[in-house]
Parts: structure tokens; C-alpha cells; sequence
């Protein structure tokens, strides 16, 4: 297909996608941004809010209808930004909160709405919660998953993280383990305890009160654990090797019913605030890598309400290159549609920050046709920075890379999502119009 014809279609269907303002998300393209390696404004080699702001004309111009940010919170960066220090507060890498408010103010003045990732699942170890709970501080004693150890000093369970090895970690101030369902750095939350419900709530109120439209709630399946700690039983995995997380079938660790029951109250809280409030709809979304039937329960139910919609990874998951057909497609596409909980919203997602790009991924002669797929069907369309003219991977070293997941040389390739996370590549002046010349943070290409 030549460029005029896919431009032409492409601009048929952006404007033919457009929703009245309360309901923008049920047809809306929502595009992620991931903030690091958008837009360098300041030349120190990292992307930030102030290069956002100045691509939101360019944003609009390709008609997406939200903005979907990456963790901008302040973090010690262990896990890239999701791993939280304090939820009040911008990392000074991308600015400061003044700098987020003008993204706000000037997104909306172009008709944008704003997604903020919402990571609630765990804090950095360095959050003022942790610190407290770890001197045992009665007020924050309970704020994370704290156990004692087993006979001979062994962890409380089998537990595994999902980058590798034991989820608990020792702790010499309090003499007991905490739970980290990913890098030690991220102990996990309690949410069995009222006051930590609470503390999520008022996060979400404090950037709903500063006019964010939209929250991609981040690993939300492991936000409760088996009141019993129980050991998980080995999966059906045969390629798993002990330490890995797919090791272990994660029954107690993973979509456990008192989850969706939070969900509910957090539905609930940005819908009465939605009601109140007045003006477009305030969205909830889900992500969930998991099997049909477990990513579908976050839509929640004729009794319980759930989130607006839950990430379709399916196109990211169950196609590979030079094997996925025509109809294994279509496959995913039927599937999908006929297990849809009836009136709910579908959408579609080709790309994130934590999957190989698609050219990388799936061939780069079909990054239009992919492009075009997400575009005709129904519902709403989910694109990552890059997609949209067929940026490829990076390259990056071993010795260049910043992903926890990747630990080791040997596992590297294998692991890292560095390379799906190297700069936006603009035009083809020095280091691609992601800045002036400063090093930047992953390379360039």
C-alpha cells in the first residue's frame, strides 16, 4: 500500500473515531508517552515534562484524544519510576509539579486528555511509609507485608518475584522479611490495612482534583497475597528453571477476589467524582498479563462494577514473526470480541514500554497494517511513542542497560526492556531531535 493511500485512510478513520466529550474513551486513540525518552528540553540527556508540553501540538496533530504518561512521581529510579518515593511529588528529572500542571492546562486547552500511571501496588524503599514501618512505627507498622522467618532463618514461603528469585527480603532494622513481588526495592503494601486504602484514595483525588482524566492502574493482579501465605504450586511450565517467576502457578499471589473488590471502590470514587465534579468522564484502566478469563474478570460483573476497561495484550503476547498468519489474528480479534462481558468497551493495544516494538517484534513491513488494524476496529486504540511511524528497537549494551529485570549478561536480550525504551527518534539531526547533543540516558538507536 502506498504512503498517500494509508495516510488518506488513516486520517479517515482518526476523525470518523471521534466521541462525544463524556464519552471520549470509548473510541478514543489514547497514545503512551514515555516521559525519559520523549523529549529532552533541558539537553542534561533525559526526556522530560517540558519536551512533552512542547510536542503537544504534534501530539494532536496525529488525532490521538489522551496522553498516556509513564511514572513522573519522584523515585529513586531502581525500576524506572515505579518504584515511588513520594506520590505528591514530580521527580526532578522531568520538572516539578508546576510543569505538570502547565501539561495539564495546556493539553486540555488542545482538547488532550491526560492518563497517569498509577503504581499502587508497592512504593520505593525509600518512601517515607517504608522507612517508618521498617522502625516499627505504630502508625506505618502495617503498611507493607511484613512476615517472620521460618526455621533456620529461611524467607516465609516459596514466593518468587517476577524479576527472579525469593519475593522476600530480609530486614536487619525490624528482623523480619517484607514482600517484594518485583525488585527488592519495591516492597509491596498492605492492603489488608484500612489506612493504606485510604492513602491510595487520597492519591487519586489529589490528581484528579489537578486535572488528570485518566489513571492506568500498574500491576494491579498482585495488589493482594493468600491471608495464609501459603506456598504456590509448581506451574506446568516444563522450561521454568527454579528461580524463575514462571516457576510457580501464582494462585495465592495473583487476581485474588479481594482485588476486585478495591477495584470496585476506586471505580466508585472516580465515577461520584466524574458525577460531581462535571465535564468528561474519569477513566480507570487495568493492566493485566494473564489468560482470557482472568484479564476479562477486572470488567467486573452484573454485582460488582470494575474498571472502565482492561489492556488487551493479545496482539503483543500471541503473535510472533514469521509464524502468526492472517488467521491467527482474526483468531485473537474473534476470541476477544465473543468474551467481552456484554456492553463493555473493547480495545486493542500493538505496543508498550514493556515489549519489543513492533517492527522489532513482528516485522517492519507490517508496522502500517498493524497501524491500520488498531485504527478499524471497534473501541478504543492503544499506541506506544514511536509506533505511529515505525520506530524500531534499540541497540543497547550490556553495560548501557538500566532494567532490574536484566540482571546478568547471560540474560540480557532475553530480559531487558531497554530496548523498546531507547530515545524517541524525531528527525536526523544529532541524536535524533531528542536533544542537543547531550548523552542520552539509553543510546539513540
Amino acid at each position: 500500500m502506498c504512503v498517500k493511500t494509508f495516510y488518506f485512510v488513516l486520517s479517515f478513520l482518526l476523525f470518523h473515531r471521534c466521541t462525544p466529550n463524556e464519552n471520549w474513551w470509548k473510541n478514543g486513540i489514547i497514545y503512551q508517552v514515555y516521559p525519559r525518552s520523549f523529549k529532552d528540553s533541558n539537553n542534561d540527556g533525559n526526556g522530560d515534562l517540558a519536551g512533552v508540553i512542547d510536542k503537544l501540538p504534534y501530539l494532536k496533530s496525529t488525532g490521538v484524544d489522551c496522553v498516556w504518561l509513564s511514572p513522573i512521581m519522584k523515585s529513586p529510579q531502581v525500576d524506572a519510576g515505579y518504584d515511588i518515593s513520594d506520590y505528591y511529588a514530580i521527580d526532578k528529572m522531568y520538572g516539578n509539579m508546576n510543569d505538570f500542571k502547565e501539561l495539564i492546562g495546556k493539553a486540555h486547552e488542545l482538547g488532550l486528555k491526560i492518563m497517569l500511571d498509577f503504581v499502587p501496588n508497592h512504593t520505593s524503599d525509600q518512601h517515607r511509609w517504608f522507612k517508618e514501618s521498617e522502625k516499627g512505627n505504630a502508625k506505618f507498622k502495617d503498611f507493607y507485608v511484613w512476615r517472620n522467618a521460618k526455621k533456620k532463618g529461611s524467607p516465609p514461603n516459596n514466593w518468587l518475584s517476577v524479576f527472579g528469585g525469593s519475593a522476600w527480603q530480609w530486614s536487619k532494622k525490624r528482623k523480619q522479611f517484607y514482600l517484594h513481588q518485583f525488585a527488592k526495592e519495591q516492597p509491596d503494601l498492605n492492603f489488608r490495612n484500612p489506612a493504606v486504602r485510604d492513602e491510595m484514595k487520597k492519591v487519586l483525588v489529589y490528581y484528579l482534583d489537578l486535572g488528570v482524566d485518566a489513571f492506568r492502574i500498574d500491576a494491579v493482579k498482585f495488589l493482594f497475597e493468600d491471608e495464609q501465605f501459603r506456598d504456590e504450586p509448581r506451574s506446568s511450565d516444563p522450561n521454568a528453571t527454579p528461580a524463575s517467576h514462571a516457576y510457580l502457578d501464582h494462585i495465592y499471589t495473583n487476581n485474588l477476589p479481594e482485588t476486585f473488590a478495591l477495584l470496585s471502590e476506586w471505580r466508585q470514587l472516580v465515577d461520584e467524582y466524574s458525577e460531581t465534579q462535571g465535564g468528561p468522564s474519569r477513566i480507570l484502566v487495568s493492566e493485566v498479563y494473564d489468560d482470557l478469563y482472568n484479564t476479562l474478570q477486572y470488567y467486573g460483573t452484573p454485582e460488582r462494577i470494575g474498571v472502565h476497561f482492561t489492556f488487551n495484550f493479545f496482539f503483543i503476547t500471541n503473535l510472533k514473526q514469521d509464524i502468526s498468519r492472517a488467521h491467527d489474528i482474526a483468531r485473537i480479534v474473534y476470541t476477544w470480541q465473543n468474551a467481552l462481558p456484554a456492553g463493555k468497551v473493547t480495545n486493542w493495544v500493538i505496543g508498550n514500554h514493556d515489549n519489543h516494538r513492533v517492527p522489532t517484534r513482528l516485522g517492519a513491513k507490517n508496522i502500517d497494517g498493524f497501524n491500520m488494524l488498531l485504527l478499524l476496529l471497534p473501541g478504543v486504540a492503544v499506541t506506544y511513542n514511536g509506533e505511529e511511524f515505525g520506530q524500531d528497537d534499540g541497540d543497547v549494551p550490556f553495560e548501557q542497560g538500566k532494567d532490574p529485570a536484566a540482571k546478568d549478561r547471560a540474560t540480557f536480550n532475553l530480559l531487558s526492556r531497554d530496548f523498546e525504551r531507547t530515545p524517541m527518534q524525531w528527525d536526523d539531526s544529532t541524536n535524533a531531535g531528542f536533544n542537543e547533543g547531550a548523552k542520552p540516558w539509553l543510546p539513540v538507536g
